[in-house]
C-alpha cells in the first residue's frame, strides 16, 4: 500500500485514508449537463464516494479545497472535450491530478467526442487554446511547457474513448 508522509515521499509501513474514492475533472460547459452528470450519478448509486466540482468558485487558479481533493482521491477521471484545454482552471487541475500518481492515485483519461491523438499533438482546438494560453502567459511560458508536456503525457495512457455517434 502507498500513503503520503509530511514530505510527501511514499511508504507502505502505514496507512493513508482517502477521502474520496472518485475524483471527477472536466469542462463543465461541455459536459456538466449530460456526460458527466450521468457519471456521477451511476458511482454513486454503485456506492462510490465521488467528489464533483458542483459548488467551488471558478478563477485562474485552482483553490486549495480543490487541491485538497484531488489529493485525497483514490482515482481521478479526467474528462477530456473539446473545450477542456480552453479552461485554465482545467489545465491548473489536470497537472495537479498528474502530480498525485506519484502517491499512488490512479487517473484514467475519457475522450470524450475527442480523440487521443488530438491532445497527444495538440491539434484542432487544442492546438487554437494552448496557441492564445502562450499568448496571455508570455511571462510564464513554462506553465504552458507544462500543460503540453501532461496533456501529450495524458494522450499515451489508455483512456476509454466516448462518442455518442
Amino acid at each position: 500500500m502507498v500513503i503520503l508522509t509530511e514530505e510527501g515521499a511514499t511508504s507502505s509501513s502505514s496507512t493513508h485514508r482517502w477521502d474520496y474514492d472518485v475524483f471527477l475533472s472536466f469542462r463543465g460547459e461541455d459536459t456538466r449537463n449530460n456526460f458527466t452528470s450521468h457519471l456521477y450519478k451511476a458511482l454513486c448509486n454503485q456506492g462510490f464516494d465521488t467528489f464533483i466540482d458542483d459548488s467551488l468558485q471558478k478563477g485562474e487558479e485552482i483553490s486549495m479545497e480543490l487541491v485538497k481533493a484531488i489529493e485525497s482521491s483514490t482515482i481521478s477521471i479526467v474528462i477530456f472535450s473539446k473545450n477542456f484545454a480552453s479552461s485554465t482552471w482545467c489545465l491548473n487541475e489536470f497537472v495537479k491530478i498528474f502530480e498525485c500518481r506519484s502517491n499512488g492515485q490512479l487517473v484514467f483519461p475519457i475522450f470524450y467526442k475527442v480523440s487521443p491523438s488530438e491532445i497527444r499533438t495538440q491539434d484542432g482546438e487544442f492546438r487554437i487554446a494552448l496557441a492564445e494560453h502562450e499568448e496571455t502567459f508570455k511571462d510564464d511560458i513554462e506553465k504552458v511547457q507544462r500543460w503540453r508536456r501532461t496533456l501529450t503525457e495524458a494522450a499515451n495512457f489508455f483512456g476509454f474513448p466516448y462518442n455518442d455517434r
